[in-house]
């Protein structure tokens, strides 16, 4: 039994310094770091699903006007800490920028999503990345991360946090009259 425990110490050690990492990772990456995508970069064409499983060109998304995407899971706190500056952003912005959430599919099902969605309805669309292209396409480093497209669709912005100032991004491209 003594092996046993030791063992148990040292995976018990492991997981603590993951987490520890994990957290020193998510206290680094600020809105203000240079997380992911590039700045001024057009990212490449990627497709993802709808929650019923339709193929999906996030280009559509792009089209007319700029594109505000969060990389979301259920399960991520950051991502629920930063949902009340998305609805305020969406009730002012949304006329002039699309937003679109982008589950990932890590520790997720489109069912999970599915229901937490029916039980926490949002304003905006919610895509499924099945196998990570849009994760791999955007370089998302974390879920509760935003990127920003102008309606060239150009990267203008990048953030990762709860502490995300959305409001002084979109209003650079959308400004209200």
């Amino acid at each position: 039994m003594k092996g046993g425990r030791a063992v148990g110490r040292l995976g018990g050690r492991v997981h603590l310094l993951a987490v520890l990492l994990t957290a020193g990772l998510a206290f680094r990456l600020s809105a203000q770091d240079d997380a992911g995508i590039a700045l001024g970069s057009t990212p490449p064409a990627t497709t993802v699903a709808d929650l019923d499983g339709k193929p999906v060109d996030l280009a559509t998304y792009a089209a007319k006007r700029p594109l505000l995407l969060e990389f979301w899971a259920t399960w991520c706190p950051i991502c629920r800490a930063l949902e009340p500056k998305l609805i305020a952003a969406h009730a002012r912005y949304g006329a002039r920028v699309q937003f679109v959430a982008i589950a990932v599919a890590v520790n997720e099902t489109r069912e999970s999503v599915r229901r937490h969605l029916t039980e926490h309805p949002m304003p905006y669309p919610y895509l499924w990345d099945t196998n990570g292209a849009a994760v791999r396409a955007f370089e998302a480093p974390t879920t509760s991360y935003i990127v920003v497209l102008d309606a060239d669709r150009k990267v203008i912005y990048t953030g990762v946090g709860a502490d995300q100032d959305l409001d002084a991004v979109l209003a650079r491209i959308a400004p209200l009259n």
